[in-house]
């Protein structure tokens, strides 16, 4: 069996048009999510950190981190005053 790498593997699925356009729908919140994660991280806190910080409960920040989620605009910009930044939002 020949063995090949997940940026090969991804390269070969994202030549299926309609799995592209289905994860060009969720990029934006896995971008959050990563953003998330990195700036947690980055600040040495745990989920349950972030969550006391931001008036929430861990869950919430897991659920957001996990892509499973629908957060508020409200609930966002509590995380990232948690996280010493501030949220700003584009259309493009």
């Amino acid at each position: 069996m020949e063995t090949i790498s997940w940026n090969e593997h991804k390269k070969e699925m994202l030549k299926d048009a309609k799995l592209r356009k289905e994860l060009e729908k969720i990029e934006p919140e896995f971008e959050l999510a990563r953003q998330i994660i990195g700036l947690r991280i980055k600040n040495k806190m745990s989920q349950t950190d972030l969550a006391k910080k931001a008036n929430t409960r861990q869950p919430v920040i897991s659920r957001i981190e996990s892509g499973n989620a629908n957060p508020r605009l409200q609930t966002i910009e509590k995380i990232g005053k948690a996280l010493g930044k501030k949220v700003s939002l584009r259309l493009t």
